[in-house]
């Protein structure tokens, strides 16, 4: 008898999902050979007892979006951040908010030059994404984090950082980067992806970072996510395999319970 799948908390708050016909950006960094459509990921959520999912907008189609906004038409039960043109007009921002697009992603990993945050189209944006009570998901490496999600908060916007902050593995809990981040956090509103462990060196440094967080700052700002389906770590994880990663680092039930509630309340409850 096969052993019964770990148990997640109420809201997966990370996946990527496409159907047979997406198109790829030029610049994709991977392009699978398989389809992860929504109706896979909710297969996967319901198997560890998640009731609630957020599509994280890929850097492999830019900012095509249609089928994300087929999928929440569809679901009502998800939700979904976009990558848009930062030229884009508060009444189409407003559009996707009303779809159940909550966010826009800004996917600037190992990007070079990096936009200018403090041009027209980027200050407008924030604070369209402002008004709108809408947020910016951040997935920049370690080094150069600190700085643009400072220039991000400061325009008023609320922040997500991505991937626990992609900070230098070596130093652990003691990288500049990783100290510079918990400051962010003490002074304004952001949050942090708890996603693709899977990833790191080691087990225990996610397990780490999650411990500390929640030391300091408890579940209200912190958000799980799977990052299913694991493009490029395909055979090196599973859906069950990350839930399980969350039972160790927070063994916990009550407190995965709370982590849950925090995705709702963060995602849903708007």
């Amino acid at each position: 008898m096969s052993e019964a799948p770990p148990q997640g908390p109420l809201v997966d708050c990370h996946a990527h999902v496409w159907g047979a016909q997406m198109q790829w950006s030029p610049t994709a960094w991977a392009r699978p050979s398989y389809v992860y459509a929504a109706e896979d990921f909710i297969a996967d959520m319901d198997r560890c007892g998640i009731r609630y999912g957020v599509i994280a907008a890929a850097s492999l189609f830019g900012t095509y979006s249609d089928y994300t906004l087929d999928a929440l038409r569809r679901h009502k039960r998800l939700r979904a951040t976009a990558i848009v043109d930062p030229a884009i007009t508060l009444p189409d921002l407003r559009r996707l908010r009303d779809k159940g697009i909550v966010g826009i992603r800004l996917q600037w990993f190992m990007l070079d030059p990096l936009p200018d945050l403090a041009g027209a189209d980027y200050r407008r944006l924030c604070g369209h994404l402002r008004d709108l009570d809408m947020h910016i998901h951040l997935n920049i490496e370690g080094q150069r984090l600190a700085g643009i999600a400072r220039q991000l908060v400061e325009t008023g916007v609320k922040l997500v950082i991505d991937h626990y902050g992609w900070h230098d593995f070596g130093p652990r809990l003691e990288a500049d980067s990783y100290k510079a981040m918990l400051r962010l956090m003490e002074g304004g509103a952001v949050w942090v992806k708890l996603s693709s462990g899977f990833r790191r060196p080691d087990a225990d440094l996610p397990a780490d970072y999650v411990r500390d967080l929640l030391a300091r700052f408890g579940p209200e700002r912190l958000l799980w996510g799977s990052d299913a389906p694991f493009v490029g770590h395909e055979h090196a994880t599973s859906y069950a395999r990350e839930v399980a990663a969350l039972h160790y680092a927070v063994p916990d039930e009550q407190t995965r319970q709370a982590l849950g509630r925090s995705g709702y309340a963060f995602y849903f409850e708007r």
